[in-house]
């Protein structure tokens, strides 16, 4: 019988940990609907005012994870989860 490992659950560790993994989700929605937007926008889908609403609002979405990432000490690499052989999450920049 192999011996059971302890779990070492640090509040202030759950906290930035589950904050990482909510931002990381956030960040490639974020990235997907930016990539969405630049689609849109190069076939000429979207109108002058649809087209400033979403930048401006991808813009703010932008500023707030920067604020968030910055609250808990956490860098944009950070957010990249490493999928093993299958690579990182999100592309590199």
């Amino acid at each position: 019988m192999t011996p059971r490992r302890r779990m070492d659950l640090d509040p202030d560790t759950v906290e930035r940990d589950l904050v990482k993994l909510v931002l990381t989700v956030v960040e490639l929605l974020r990235q997907l609907m930016e990539r969405q937007a630049l689609r849109r926008f190069d076939v000429g889908d979207l109108s002058e005012e649809q087209e400033e609403r979403i930048g401006l609002t991808l813009m703010l979405l932008e500023d707030r994870m920067a604020e968030l990432r910055d609250r808990y000490g956490l860098r944009p690499e950070d957010l990249n989860l490493d999928l093993g052989p299958l690579g990182p999450l999100l592309p590199r920049k």
